[in-house]
């Protein structure tokens, strides 16, 4: 946990730089593919995914380190050969749990948020899931158990396996002859993430794409069909938070309308997007028909409200990264009501970004909640011992941030409201 936090610490900063110069290099190039809006919500979307995952909160029913000592008949010498065969195990079962979350209804809730951005780009990397709470496919590791890699090398593994994910998310790099075979690529992954009917569920290998290629999964990237992105039920929405959720939310409701008891039953696990006919009669859902022609979602945003978002998200980094610095300082149960604190600060954020004229509530409670912590232990976490005045600033920042934050929902307001009166022909 501690750890992680150190490790994040670097590579948190290391992401947003290569982040921005994608940005910078698609200007530059006259092929910017990213959005600014759409940008902060990759990035918040990361934070709460890494917040998730320092944090600890997820179990795993069936874990590695207790197959390693019940099934493992050998036991491999912790070698540079060791590591490779712990990264190989891993990228064959990353490629199988990917596989079923793209092709079973609840298991898509877990994936959903990857392929929610309707761009492609770095920061669409960064889009992880919140939603996994209880890890059930440690079995697929089985193979390395036996052979007795140490629960150590998996863990190690496991990061670097993550991070080595980031690079081809990315337009501005085209194909890689001979890599082509051996490796995923940024073309293999824009095939992956697009909507188009020929590229729907394939290319869905971390590293190597033999997988793919094996399983019967693979698909060039063809000249002839530019790839379009996102997913066929738009989200609609900024909000990392609520894209978690929003497919098992539909599953649920779904599950509680359906007349027929089977349909309630079999909902969870049929093929992805599968709906019960009466229930998708009666309620039928938004979907993508020509991925040629749709609008992407892109509320107005003036310039003054992009600059205040990416103030929002400097000073959401700046509280996630004294967190992971801290950690241990902090302890429990600090840590984790300071994790409610951040989930807090990125729903209210990315609400103000959709325009809903409710995130002056969400804000309201971020800043109640962080003026109520320094109310009762006198300073923000300890971090007055580090910075003189700190929980000064953090005061006033709460009290700035609701005060600018009610100023654009009054504007938003009044915007809207200017839209709905009737035109006066003379």
């Amino acid at each position: 946990m501690e750890t992680y936090g150190k490790i994040l610490l670097i590579a948190m900063p290391v992401f947003l730089m290569l982040v921005l110069l994608e940005k910078l290099y698609g200007w530059y190039k006259g092929f910017d593919t990213v959005r600014n809006m759409d940008m902060i919500s990759s990035l918040s979307s990361g934070v709460t995914n890494v917040t998730k995952d320092v944090l600890g909160l997820s179990i795993g029913i069936l874990s590695y380190s207790w197959l390693v000592d019940r099934i493992a008949i050998y036991h491999i010498p912790v070698s540079w050969l060791t590591y490779l065969v712990a990264f190989i195990a891993m990228d064959f079962s990353s490629y199988w749990v990917h596989r079923w979350a793209h092709h079973i209804n609840i298991l898509w809730n877990r994936h959903v948020v990857h392929h929610s951005s309707e761009e492609f780009n770095l920061a669409c990397a960064l889009r992880q899931s919140i939603s996994v709470f209880i890890n059930i496919f440690a079995f697929l590791l089985i193979p390395a158990a036996i052979l007795g890699i140490p629960a150590k090398v998996i863990a190690t593994i496991a990061p670097l396996h993550l991070f080595a994910q980031f690079w081809y998310h990315t337009r501005h790099i085209g194909k890689l002859g001979i890599l082509e075979k051996i490796i995923v690529t940024p073309s293999h992954h824009r095939v992956h993430h697009a909507v188009n009917r020929e590229y729907m569920d394939k290319n869905l290998a971390a590293i190597f794409i033999i997988w793919d290629k094996l399983f019967g999964t693979y698909q060039d990237e063809l000249d002839t069909v530019p790839p379009v992105y996102g997913i066929t039920r738009p989200v609609r929405t900024w909000n990392p938070i609520r894209i978690n959720f929003q497919h098992l939310w539909l599953l649920i409701q779904d599950a509680w309308r359906a007349e027929n008891w089977w349909d309630k039953c079999r909902i969870w696990f049929m093929p992805t997007g599968w709906r019960p006919a009466d229930v998708a009669e009666k309620f039928p859902v938004a979907k993508i028909e020509d991925v040629y022609h749709f609008e992407k979602y892109d509320p107005k945003a003036s310039t003054a409200l992009h600059v205040w978002c990416w103030i929002q998200l400097v000073a959401l980094l700046s509280f996630i990264s004294y967190l992971f610095g801290n950690i241990a300082a902090i302890g429990n149960p600090g840590m984790f009501i300071y994790g409610g604190f951040i989930f807090l600060f990125v729903y209210a954020l990315t609400e103000l970004m959709d325009r809903n004229p409710w995130s002056i509530l969400f804000e309201t409670l971020k800043a109640a909640f962080g003026l109520g912590l320094i109310w009762q232990s006198g300073n923000w976490f300890g971090a007055e011992l580090s910075v003189a005045n700190v929980t000064l600033i953090i005061s006033g920042y709460f009290m700035l941030s609701c005060l600018v934050t009610a100023v654009f929902v009054v504007r938003h307001q009044k915007e809207d409201a200017s839209k709905l009166q009737p035109v006066q022909v003379v």
